[in-house]
């Protein structure tokens, strides 16, 4: 049970850092770190198709391009357009009233001591697995067609035709 109180400490930890941070570089290793923390909850958990699909998807993938996308682009302080007061009071007043309903829901709140689960074999990618290919098949046969012409369709549109010589 400690660990999951400290995994939960990092989780808001880094979220808060995500978006505390000056650079927007640093705030998506922030947000890498903040999915991180989601893998070794959902492994907690037993859920660890969950816990594979969040690193894979998320940290591998979206995150990355996020980055690379922010390298690419140009942010210079200088072109970056100043902020009245007026829109700066509006934004601390939102977040007031953003806190407030936070911490009034929170008192409303019925904390239970925790989840067991009746079925400890439930988020095992080894049941996952029995279930996807033995009823779930047609469907998941189906689905793989589809992805594939799909993909031959985006590469055909995406080749150049080549110019002839006339």
């Amino acid at each position: 049970m400690n660990t999951f109180y400290f995994i939960a400490f990092l989780s808001i930890f880094f979220s808060i850092l995500v978006i505390s941070a000056k650079s927007p570089v640093h705030s998506i290793l922030y947000l890498i770190l903040t999915f991180f923390t989601f893998t070794i909850h959902y492994i907690l958990l037993n859920a660890q198709f969950l816990a594979i699909v969040n690193f894979i998807v998320y940290m591998g993938a979206i995150l990355v391009l996020f980055l690379y996308t922010l390298m690419l682009i140009n942010l210079n302080k200088e072109a970056e357009p100043v902020k009245s007061n007026l829109v700066k009071l509006a934004a601390v007043i939102g977040g007031g009233c953003f806190l407030i309903t936070i911490v009034a829901s929170l008192k409303l709140l019925n904390v239970s001591p925790g989840v067991s689960l009746q079925n400890p074999g439930l988020g095992l990618v080894k049941n996952l697995g029995k279930v996807l290919f033995n009823e779930f098949l047609l469907p998941f046969e189906v689905s793989s067609i589809l992805l594939l012409s799909a993909m031959v369709g985006a590469v055909l549109l995406a080749t150049k035709e080549p110019k002839s010589a006339a």
